[in-house]
Formats: C-alpha cells, sequence, structure tokens
C-alpha cells in the first residue's frame, strides 16, 4: 500500500458538508483526501450560487442550536481565511398563529431576542415593503440573527484552508466503489479512472447523488429524494431598491403557509430580490430537465416551471406589491437541488453493516442545511476520528440517525406539518 494513497479519513464529496469535515479533519490533525466527482465548486448540485439564508428560527428545537454553533464557526473562518462569507442581517418570520410550524417557531424564540409585529408595525419597521393579512392571526417574528451567506464563496473558503492545513483536494474523481476487504483493514476506495485509496475512515458527503452512491456500494437504500428547485430573482420597483437592500437593514425572511415562501434582500444582482418557495419537483440528478423554470419555459405555460414560479408571483403580488413587480414574472431563474429525507431532517450516522463505524453518512439536508455546514463538518470530523462527537445541549443525534425509518417509514414524528411542497409530475 504506497503512502501517497493511503490516508487516515477520506471524504467523498466536496460540497459544504464534505469541505467543511475536511478542514475539521484537519484541525485534528487528519492526514485526509477531499474527493469532488465534478469541477470544484461546480452549480450542479447544492453548494453553488450567491446567497443562503441563515437564521436561528425553527419549528425544531434542534436545528437553533447547530444554526448557531455553526454561525460562530463561519466567523471563525473568516477570521481564518481573512475575508467574509456572511452578510449579518435581521430575519423575519410571518404566518397565521394558527400554523403549526410557525406557532413552533414562535414557542422556540421565547427565550432569545425576539419581536412581535402585527401589520401596522411590520409596515413601520421595514419601509411599507410587507402588506400582511389581517385577517387569519397573522403576525411577524423579528430575531437578530439573520444573514445572508454567499455559498461558492463558503465552500471555496473552507477548502483553501483545507489545503492550507495538508488536506489533498481532487476534483474530477468518480468513487464507483468502497469496500471493507477485512474486518480490522482500511476502507478501500475505487475509482472511475482505476485509481485505489485506502482509509480508516471515510465520510460520504454526497449530496443529490448520496442515495445513488450507498445503493451501489453498501446495497442499502437510504430514503434520500433530489428534488429539482428553483431560485426566482424579481424586479423591484424605481426608487426603492436601498429600502430592500442588506445594508439598509432589510431582512432575510420567510412566509409560513402553503406554500412556504423565503427570500434575502438585495445584494446579488442590481435592482432585484430573491424571493423563492421552498419546494421542487422530484429529480434524477443525472438526467435533470435544465429547461424547468427557464424564462422560455415559464412564458409558454409550461406545467412544471408554473408549478415552481406561480405560485412566487401569487405572493409577491399579495405580499409587496409596492415595492416588487412579479407582473411579467420573476426576471431570472436558477435552478438548485435539494436532498429529501421524508421528514425534512438530515442523516448523519455511521453506515453500519460490513462497515460498521468505519464509514460515515451525512445526507439528505433537505434544503435547510447550509447555514449548518460548519457544525455537521465539525461533527463529522469528530465521529469519524473519535467515534463520538461534541454537540450543543438540546440536539439528540439520533433524530439524524438512519434507523429511525426502520420503525417509522415517515421518520421522526411531528405535530407540524411539512415545510416543502413538492410537485410530482
Amino acid at each position: 500500500m504506497d503512502a501517497s494513497s493511503s490516508f487516515d479519513t477520506i471524504v467523498i464529496g466536496a460540497g459544504i458538508m464534505g469541505s467543511c469535515a475536511a478542514y475539521y479533519l484537519s484541525k485534528l490533525s487528519q492526514k485526509a483526501l477531499l474527493l469532488e466527482r465534478f469541477d470544484l465548486l461546480h452549480p450542479l448540485g447544492s453548494s453553488h450560487g450567491h446567497s443562503r439564508t441563515t437564521r436561528t428560527t425553527y419549528p425544531e428545537s434542534f436545528y437553533p442550536p447547530l444554526v448557531s454553533l455553526a454561525r460562530s464557526l463561519f466567523l471563525d473562518a473568516q477570521s481564518e481565511a481573512g475575508y467574509t462569507v456572511l452578510t449579518p442581517t435581521p430575519h423575519l418570520d410571518m404566518g397565521p398563529v394558527s400554523d403549526l410550524s410557525f406557532k413552533s417557531c414562535i414557542d422556540n424564540s421565547s427565550s432569545t431576542e425576539h419581536v412581535l409585529l402585527g401589520k401596522e408595525s411590520l409596515k413601520d419597521k421595514f419601509s411599507g415593503a410587507f402588506d400582511m393579512p389581517e385577517d387569519d392571526g397573522w403576525v411577524a417574528l423579528e430575531t437578530p440573527l439573520g444573514g445572508v451567506l454567499h455559498p461558492t464563496k463558503s465552500v471555496a473558503m473552507f477548502q483553501s484552508l483545507a489545503a492550507r492545513h495538508g488536506v489533498v483536494v481532487r476534483d474530477r474523481t468518480e468513487v464507483i466503489s468502497i469496500k471493507k476487504e477485512a474486518a480490522s483493514g482500511p476502507v478501500k476506495v475505487l475509482t472511475a479512472s482505476g485509481e485505489v485509496f485506502y482509509a480508516k475512515k471515510v465520510i460520504i458527503t454526497a449530496g443529490a447523488w448520496t442515495r445513488k452512491l450507498i445503493g451501489s456500494v453498501g446495497g442499502i437504500e437510504l430514503p434520500i429524494e433530489p428534488v429539482h428547485n428553483l431560485i426566482c430573482y424579481w424586479k423591484i420597483r424605481e426608487g426603492l431598491e436601498e429600502e430592500l437592500a442588506a445594508a439598509g437593514g432589510f431582512p432575510t425572511f420567510a412566509s409560513y403557509g402553503d406554500p412556504y415562501i423565503y427570500g434575502t434582500p438585495c445584494m446579488e444582482y442590481p435592482n432585484l430580490i430573491k424571493i423563492a418557495m421552498h419546494g421542487g419537483i422530484p429529480c434524477d440528478p443525472d438526467r435533470r430537465d435544465w429547461q424547468v423554470g427557464s424564462r422560455a419555459a415559464a412564458s409558454a405555460n409550461e406545467p412544471d416551471a408554473n408549478a415552481l414560479v406561480g405560485p412566487v408571483a401569487q405572493w409577491v403580488s399579495k405580499f409587496m406589491p409596492s415595492h416588487v413587480d412579479a407582473s411579467n414574472g420573476p426576471v431570472m431563474t436558477q435552478g438548485c437541488m435539494y436532498s429529501m429525507t421524508p421528514d425534512g431532517d438530515f442523516i448523519i450516522d455511521f453506515l453500519g453493516g460490513e462497515f460498521g463505524k468505519d464509514v460515515l453518512v451525512a445526507g439528505g439536508f433537505s434544503g435547510h442545511g447550509f447555514k449548518m455546514g460548519p457544525a455537521v463538518g465539525k461533527i463529522l470530523a469528530e465521529l469519524a476520528v473519535r467515534g463520538e462527537a461534541e454537540v450543543p445541549d438540546g440536539v439528540d443525534m439520533g433524530m439524524f440517525s438512519i434507523v429511525r425509518f426502520q420503525s417509522n417509514p415517515g421518520g421522526n414524528v411531528k405535530e407540524h406539518a411539512a415545510q416543502v411542497s413538492l410537485h410530482k409530475t
């Protein structure tokens, strides 16, 4: 076994989770290899683009501690790298108090700094940008720890820091086999080009390709469904751009209900604001229809595009009519992918079986994991090296186990409804 092909830990998948895991492995003095099937920083998965929202408000009580830890780790990494990837903003959630998800959000914020706003106080707070309904008990929840993360820049930051600490980073390297040839021996990783690597531990963070890879190498069917979703950018009405800018204190925001809508301040493209629906269309990550959501498809009344754009246009027209023009649809759209589990919760666990605790899998981040990337990466590194991880108070790792689907195919039982809208075709 050549020393150049032998590592303490191999990480497969160089999106935000894998790149963070590689970085924290290097902080634990591990000889690590980070492998990416496509080009580094590619736009084919879930870790690219110009913005991701971060927020500490959640219906589930076990996510806010992970978000808080990740925020601290993002700031630490920024200091080490010498540049920023996080733009802090307030965060605003709104919805009817009868919505169980939103009510749980409010309840989970009771011990932290927050303000509840009615229709008129919300208008006063943000220059009349939001026109919240008066009926059905709608209120808004403002919290201070929102923000916009730059995803491509964040991934590049953690990759460069990992490489600085000695991690070997390889792209265009597709893994086709992971084997454990002897109970006490290393894990063997075979690539499509015929290269062979060995490691004491392997961490799989393959995003939308996780189910395929795990199924092919371990014969285990993980309930992770790739979903094609659409990011929409809308025209801000003339003269109001500064009122919707992050620099002016405009928040990241989310609107509970069906559909769940979210947005970021104007900062990516001049005079445009990102407002999109938390949902999408199940897809094969290797055979996506890239025309879905394009302006040509939308204008041709293409059903899938309308399913992803129409509800957002309706929301914009109802909630932000004075500041955002939805009459001609989005100015531009971008495709992205979710990796959905049945309960919308992550999978972070040892693969088990013949691999025991030598292979870890992290996936199914269900469209809300990016903000927790550094926390997940740190946990994965500690699990690989020590067999256990230090997690914040309030976080039960059993919520992310694979075995939860054995007793209940739907996973974790929740009182509130799912927030992601899936459009089956």
